[in-house]
């Protein structure tokens, strides 16, 4: 089981419960949150409630969040949509709102349950029996390319390119407020957010470095369509450096603006260009992913 414990602050206050707790951790719905507190994993103040509990200022509430198990963790058919695919490596474009592996709260749904209904036996072990494949991540609310690893040599060769920043990596995103500089260089370390342990921010004591650089696609009246490329690859590192830089994503839940007032579920993140030198041939291969019918459609919005 893994604890988790929040004191709530003002601007919470008289939120139900089934409500906050969703909001501390992106991986987490609120169906699957309402289930823990059916079981009694949820507590105010030492006592368990019901989901409507309206919280006041100064509750402390805890959570008990079980783990996943081996067993739990089973092919399921959901559809993938893959870019390229052969004997070492395969890419998908994975959807906005679907988690790439088992974890706390997602035992079921996730990109890893997908892949092995659809790769069986042929993925890479190096990950661990959650993460089977799995070489780097993107958020949940993120979405386009990832490659995934279908034996040991591709694991280590494509995780090797990754450490070495050979691995291209293109985002496109949507930010609030209008970017004046045409380019420029987010050179920031990356941590726990000491306050808020769900979150990452930039902090100088236990982090790691973190690199992205920004180009302005285009301007409108208060938000700007910006191509991001990774030079390293911290958890939410688009999304804390946009953000410490004046200009949080659109729609996103953690790191932007309360209100959204975009018809995105999540922030306006796409990973459009995935490009890798070939663990077995030397090829160097280069893919790239459409922007999803959320994003067109913010884009339209702000052109009007």
């Amino acid at each position: 089981m893994e604890y988790y414990e929040w004191t709530v602050d003002d601007s919470a206050d008289g939120e139900r419960l089934d409500k906050f707790l969703p909001q501390k951790n992106e991986e987490w719905s609120r169906a699957r949150v309402q289930e823990w507190i059916r079981a009694q994993l949820a507590w105010v103040n030492g006592k368990n409630k019901k989901g409507n509990y309206r919280l006041k200022q100064g509750d402390v509430v805890t959570l008990k969040v079980p783990p996943v198990t081996e067993a739990e963790i089973r092919p399921e058919p959901i559809p993938l949509d893959i870019r390229y695919e052969d004997q070492d490596v395969i890419v998908v474009n994975k959807p906005r709102g679907m988690v790439v592996h088992p974890g706390p709260g997602n035992d079921s749904g996730t990109l890893v349950h997908a892949l092995l209904a659809h790769c069986g036996d042929e993925l890479s072990g190096i990950g661990g029996v959650a993460r089977p494949g799995i070489v780097h991540r993107i958020d949940k609310d993120t979405s386009g390319l990832l490659m995934v690893a279908k034996n040991d040599l591709a694991h280590q060769s494509l995780a090797a390119q990754l450490k070495e920043h050979s691995v291209e990596r293109v985002y496109v995103a949507f930010c609030h407020g209008v970017i004046p500089h045409d380019h420029g260089t987010v050179d920031a370390p990356i941590g726990r957010d000491p306050k808020h342990r769900q979150r990452m921010t930039v902090i100088s004591q236990n982090s790691k470095p973190a690199v992205t650089h920004f180009f302005v696609r285009e301007r409108f009246d208060k938000a700007t369509w910006v191509e991001c490329r990774l030079e390293t690859g911290r958890t939410h590192q688009i999304r804390v450096h946009m953000k410490y830089i004046g200009h949080p994503l659109i729609g996103d839940p953690v790191y932007g603006p309360k209100k959204n007032a975009y018809a995105i579920e999540g922030q306006a993140l796409h990973a459009q260009v995935l490009g890798f030198t070939h663990p077995r041939t030397g090829r160097r291969i280069r893919l790239e992913a459409e922007w999803p019918e959320d994003m067109e459609k913010i884009y339209k919005a702000l052109k009007q």
